[in-house]
């Protein structure tokens, strides 16, 4: 990593892709419920950063892929340290939905 590196954004789009392409990968959305329901990417799993513990009960498997994304990527972020901190050892986050190209469900 170079020191310009952490101004580099994700890109969601691209990242999404790579989701996509990874067997039993899991798509992991840790906004609010509420904003959940307000629309999210078709494919994720709900489990707000606030109780990312709940993971658990979603993602069985310590190694699973883990793609985790909020609304501007700070969420994810955070919730990939925790997700890390339990024991995941395969998890990343692809930013924010405010930035995803695609359909809405």
């Amino acid at each position: 990593m170079g020191l310009f590196d952490i101004f580099k954004s994700v890109d969601i789009n691209a990242k999404l892709q790579e989701a996509r392409a990874v067997e039993g990968a899991v798509l992991l959305d840790v906004r609010n419920a509420d904003e959940f329901r307000q629309g999210h990417i078709p494919g994720s799993v709900n489990v707000p950063v606030d109780c990312i513990e709940k993971a658990a009960d979603v993602i069985a498997a310590k190694d699973t892929p883990v793609y985790a994304y909020c609304l501007r990527g700070s969420r994810s972020k955070r919730a990939v340290a925790a997700l890390k901190a339990m024991g995941y050892t395969n998890v990343c986050s692809i930013g924010g939905i405010n930035k995803y190209k695609g359909e809405i469900e």
